[in-house]
C-alpha cells in the first residue's frame, strides 16, 4: 500500500527581482515513486485552472540544499543560510521559487523516515514498470 507525505509550504514566486508573489504549493512524496518528490501548485494559480505538479529527484532536492544542483529542467541552490531557490524550466519560460530551507529540510527528513536513502530501489516494481513500457509500444 502506498504511503504519501504532503506538506503545504510557503514560497515566493520571484517575478522580477526584487518583486515576488507569495504562493502555497504542496510538497509531496509517495512510496509508489520513491525516487521522486513533487511540487504541486494549486489549480487557482495555473493558466488552465488545473493543478500542476513538477516531479524531480529527491536526491536533487537534497543536494540543492547544500550547493548548486541540477542541469536540466529543475535546478536547486541555496540562497543564503535560510532560503533555497528552485528553478523550473519549461518551454513557456522559467519559474523561480524561493522556499524556506527549514521547510524543505523538514519535508525531506519525513520522506527519509518513510523510505531511507538507499532503500528506494527495493520499493520499485521494475517488472511491472517494464511491462507497462512494453504495453505502450
Amino acid at each position: 500500500m502506498s504511503k504519501v507525505i504532503t506538506r503545504t509550504v510557503q514560497a515566493q514566486l520571484i517575478v522580477r527581482p526584487p518583486a515576488a508573489r507569495p504562493l502555497t504549493p504542496a510538497l509531496r512524496y509517495e512510496t509508489d515513486d520513491p525516487l521522486a518528490v513533487r511540487i504541486v501548485f494549486p489549480a487557482e494559480i495555473s493558466l488552465d485552472g488545473a493543478e500542476v505538479a513538477w516531479a524531480f529527484s529527491r536526491d536533487l532536492l537534497a543536494e540543492g540544499l547544500r550547493g548548486v544542483a541540477g542541469e536540466g529542467d529543475v535546478q536547486v541552490r541555496p540562497d543564503g543560510p535560510e532560503r533555497t531557490v528552485v528553478e523550473l524550466h519549461a518551454g513557456e519560460g522559467v519559474a523561480v521559487l524561493e522556499f524556506r530551507t527549514a521547510d524543505l529540510e523538514r519535508f525531506l527528513r519525513h520522506s527519509y523516515e518513510l523510505v531511507p536513502a538507499g532503500a528506494e530501489r527495493a520499493l520499485l516494481d521494475l517488472e511491472e514498470g517494464f511491462a507497462a513500457l512494453l504495453r505502450g509500444v
